[in-house]
């Protein structure tokens, strides 16, 4: 009995210990839970307020606005345009695989756009943004919106893209934006900082020489979404700062000119002001249209740019490299004036070839010119004339001076990228680089822009544009800009400059030239004797408005449009005996060993202002290619002439 006692009260308090354990695990239980509790709503109620305010709150960067190009006359040539784009971050979606076949069938993406965005998607990190689409319709960016609860992380952007109004007519000049590749993002910290998906950047061109001043800084928006993602409030919005537009010294007119007469053509037109230096056009041709390169070139259009053999990717007015032929001929003349080899009345008789060492060297007329001066043979473009001269004046001498009229240099001095120096040969240069002595027949065929001289159309417009000023150094640009000099200042300081050069400055005129602050090589003279400056230009003139000029066909008889230019003819393989036998016209001759036609001109001939240098890729004879080009660019220059002087006003007193 009393066992059975003792059996029930150790039950009992095996029972009590049972209920004190459970009772002190649900008082420790429930103090953890309270002050878990207390943790997360007072200890670490900012943490996940922020990680609430995450969820609920989005904020995009926004494209920054890039800067426009303007010509002279305030016309846009590369704007911007607004554009609807759909972008993904693939770390934010929970089924990429599902979304990403919903949005498949909703912008109705064929298979080849779906697997190019796949595999971009597959070279990026999970957290980097993947632009969808960059360029939506209005109906797809709608279409998007109204089903975005059913497309969560998904995220549609209005931004902003290049646009170039004109298409092809200012490509070579401007290049075109693509979208920022790793390299941009590494060598330029200005791109790297204002960096968006899909963000466009200067390739090529005046678009990559200037970036770093159009780009503009991102503005951020700050929207309040639900929980499909889909925006319900806007909270806040910063503005970026827009890129700075350039204004350019082209004249919009004028460009699209020299595009429509070079055509299909391969070749190039230049057109200068002979004082400021401002590059009025600079077309080359064939061009292509950079719209096409905004938002991904498709591999049709690439190939047929790529593959198209006047190589419409080369700006051939500041890369290509072409014998000047007898462009170069007032050069010769000039130098052989100024060294005191020849005098204007020097003459040569032209049989149609002259002899020298058991080689000859023909003239292109086949019989002859007769007896030739100087002036004729400028103006019927006489080689046997030019053959004798370039005898006696000699390589170095002839160098000299072609450098000093800007041939052999880069003219825009890095303004656009890679631009080619060309070749001007003397004894020195062939014997460092070949390791070989100069040989007289390479001195006779330099004189009429053959052998190993090369240069590019740009420097022959600065050449004969520094000839037309009288003989002055001036400073091509493209870019109008603030403290540049005034037409007015330049003029001036060429006459204080002609002035120095005969004599030595005075006190008076040191004080003169310290308050317009002119420096001592600044628009210094190109000349010795201003009479050999006249007398060439004179006889381009004849050359342009006589009979029996190479140009006579393309002149503009009205005094008001009158213009003096430069036929040159540039051989690109020899001629054989058996070919001039055969007379062969260009036509018979295969397009690839056809001659390039060029021709340099200044006008109007009173009181000149502008200079041009056209060259036409195998075009044959530069009097029947190349001259009555400048004819109908001379006439619309001159035209607005008054036009362009209105706007220079006005562009000086705004950069003042």
């Amino acid at each position: 009995m009393f066992s059975g006692g003792d059996t029930f009260v150790r039950k009992l308090s095996t029972l009590n210990r049972r209920v004190f354990i459970l009772s002190l695990a649900k008082g420790i239980i429930f103090t953890g839970i309270v002050a878990r509790l207390f943790s997360l709503q007072i200890n670490e109620n900012k943490k996940y307020l922020t990680l609430s305010d995450k969820n609920r709150l989005r904020e995009w960067r926004l494209p920054p606005v890039r800067g426009q190009f303007l010509d002279y006359f305030g016309n846009v040539i590369a704007g911007n345009l607004k554009v609807y784009q759909l972008h993904v971050v693939p770390e934010d979606v929970d089924n990429f695989k599902a979304l990403m076949n919903r949005l498949r069938e909703i912008l109705k993406l064929s298979d080849k756009q779906f697997a190019k965005i796949m595999k971009k998607k597959n070279s990026q990190k999970p957290w980097e943004t993947l632009v969808i689409s960059e360029n939506l319709t209005w109906d797809e960016f709608s279409k998007i919106n109204f089903y975005l609860h059913d497309l969560i992380g998904a995220k549609p952007v209005l931004s902003v893209a290049r646009n170039y109004p004109y298409n092809e007519t200012f490509t070579h000049v401007l290049g075109y934006v693509g979208e920022a590749s790793e390299n941009d993002l590494i060598r330029n910290e200005t791109i790297k900082q204002n960096h968006v998906a899909g963000l466009r950047v200067g390739k090529i061109g005046l678009e990559k020489t200037f970036e770093n001043y159009l780009i503009g800084t991102n503005g951020v928006q700050r929207y309040e979404v639900n929980a499909y993602g889909k925006r319900i409030n806007q909270l806040d919005f910063e503005e970026g700062t827009k890129g700075q537009d350039i204004k350019l010294t082209l004249d919009l007119e004028v460009q699209k000119l020299a595009g429509e007469l070079l055509g299909d053509k391969a070749g190039s037109i230049s057109v200068m002001d002979i004082y400021t230096g401002d590059i009025i056009a600079m077309q080359s041709s064939p061009s292509f249209n950079p719209n096409l390169f905004l938002y991904g070139i498709s591999q049709q259009d690439w190939d047929l740019i790529k593959t198209n053999p006047l190589k419409p990717l080369v700006n051939k007015t500041v890369y290509g490299l072409y014998s000047p032929g007898s462009t170069i001929k007032p050069i010769v003349a000039l130098s052989a004036l100024e060294n005191d080899i020849i005098s204007p009345k020097n003459t040569v008789l032209c049989t149609g070839k002259m002899e020298m060492y058991g080689q000859t060297y023909h003239c292109w007329k086949k019989k002859g010119h007769g007896y030739m001066d100087l002036r004729n043979a400028i103006k019927q473009s006489c080689d046997t004339y030019f053959y004798e001269t370039a005898r006696k004046l000699g390589v170095d001498r002839l160098s000299l001076t072609a450098k000093k009229f800007g041939l052999g240099n880069t003219v825009l001095k890095g303004t656009i990228g890679n631009e080619k120096k060309g070749l001007i040969p003397n004894t020195t240069w062939k014997k460092q680089q070949l390791g070989q002595g100069w040989v007289l027949g390479e001195t006779i065929i330099t004189g009429i822009g053959q052998g190993y001289i090369q240069t590019t159309p740009l420097q022959l417009c600065l050449m004969t544009a520094q000839l037309a000023n009288g003989g002055f150094k001036i400073y091509p640009r493209i870019t109008v800009e603030k403290n540049q000099d005034s037409l007015e200042k330049i003029k001036f300081k060429m006459k204080q400059s002609a002035l120095t050069a005969k004599e030595e400055i005075n006190p008076i005129r040191k004080e003169v030239k310290e308050f317009f602050n002119i420096k001592d090589k600044e628009y210094q003279t190109l000349f010795r004797n201003p009479e050999n400056i006249k007398f060439v230009l004179e006889a381009m003139w004849g050359s342009t408005n006589e009979v029996m000029g190479t140009s006579f066909g393309s002149r503009l008889k009205d005094k008001k449009y009158e213009f003096a230019g430069k036929t040159g003819t540039a051989q690109v393989k020899k001629i054989t005996e058996r070919h001039r036998e055969l007379e062969l016209k260009a036509k018979d001759v295969p397009y690839e060993e056809r001659d390039h036609a060029l021709y340099v001109a200044f006008g109007p001939y009173k009181n000149p202002r502008y200079a041009l240098s056209i060259l036409v890729e195998h075009g044959g004879s530069g009097s029947t290619t190349a001259a009555p080009m400048a004819k109908k660019l001379f006439k619309l220059i001159i035209d607005r002439h008054e036009e362009r002087e209105k706007a220079r006003a006005k562009n000086f007193s705004l950069a003042t």
